[in-house]
C-alpha cells in the first residue's frame, strides 16, 4: 500500500468524523469533535494494519509456492476487535439517573463513526462516504422530518385553585393538549395554600414542552414549574 493511498484514508477519517463530532459537541455532549476523530482515526490505524498483514501474507504466498496451502488469511480478526472494543468506550458516555438516561446517541454516533473508519481503513470508500452521509442524516434532520410524541409528566405549582385550574384546563383544551393522568397535592405555606398538580401529557406535533412552559408559567398565580420524563 503506498504512502498516497494511507494518507487519503487518515484524511478521509478525519473529514467524517469532525462533523459527527462537531454535533455532538454542539449539543454539550461527552463525547466531541476530538473524542469522534480519534475513535474513528483508531479504527482506521487497525483495518490499514490488517489490509498491511493480508497483503504482506499475499506477497509471501505469491513468492513461496510451497507455503501456499498452508497459509489462513482473515480480513476481520483485528477489525472484530474494534466493533466489541468500542461498546466499552460507548457505554462510557451513557449516564443514568433516577429518570432520565442520556448518552445514547453519542454512544450510537461513536460506534458508527468506528464503522466508518473501519471502511475507511480496508479502502471502501463509497460505503464511508454513503454511511457518513447516512449518520449526518440522522444526527441533524431526523427530528426535524419526523416528530414522535412522547409522554411526559409536567409538575405545575400554584395558588387561588379555582382560577388557576380553570387556566391550566382552558389552556390545554385550546392548544389540543391530551391529559392521561393527574396527580393532585396541596402544600399549606405560611397563611396560603399551594397546590401541586403532576399532569401526564401528550402534545399536538405543533407544540414543544418548552413552549408550555414558558406560557403557563407566565400566569401570575403559578409559583413553580417542572418538566418530569417518564
Amino acid at each position: 500500500m503506498s504512502l498516497g493511498e494511507i494518507c487519503l484514508r487518515v484524511i478521509l477519517a478525519m473529514v467524517i468524523a469532525g462533523p459527527i463530532g462537531y454535533e455532538r459537541e454542539f449539543k454539550n455532549r461527552p463525547a466531541g469533535i476530538r473524542t469522534h476523530i480519534l475513535v474513528c482515526l483508531g479504527a482506521v490505524i487497525i483495518a490499514l494494519i490488517q489490509t498491511q498483514l493480508t497483503l504482506q501474507a499475499l506477497d509471501y504466498a505469491s513468492k513461496h509456492p510451497e507455503v501456499r496451502s498452508l497459509l489462513r488469511i482473515d480480513q476481520s480478526r483485528l477489525v472484530a476487535q474494534v466493533v466489541s472494543g468500542i461498546g466499552f468506550l460507548g457505554a462510557g458516555t451513557i449516564i443514568v439517573t433516577k429518570r432520565t438516561i442520556t448518552g445514547l446517541t453519542t454512544a450510537a454516533s461513536l460506534w458508527s463513526v468506528a464503522g466508518l473508519g473501519i471502511a475507511i481503513g480496508l479502502g471502501f470508500y463509497k460505503i464511508a462516504i454513503l454511511g457518513f452521509i447516512g449518520v449526518l442524516t440522522a444526527l441533524y434532520m431526523i427530528k426535524k422530518v419526523i416528530h414522535v410524541p412522547s409522554l411526559k409528566k409536567l409538575e405545575i405549582h400554584y395558588v387561588h385553585r379555582n382560577e388557576t385550574k380553570e387556566f391550566i384546563t382552558q389552556y390545554f383544551e385550546a392548544h389540543q393538549i391530551k391529559t392521561l393522568d393527574v396527580d393532585f397535592n396541596v402544600d399549606f405555606k405560611k397563611d396560603r395554600r399551594v397546590y401541586a398538580n403532576i399532569y401526564t401529557v401528550e402534545l399536538p406535533t405543533n407544540l414543544t414542552f418548552t413552549e408550555v412552559i414558558e406560557e403557563i408559567s407566565a400566569h401570575k398565580n403559578v409559583t413553580k414549574m417542572r418538566l418530569i420524563s417518564i
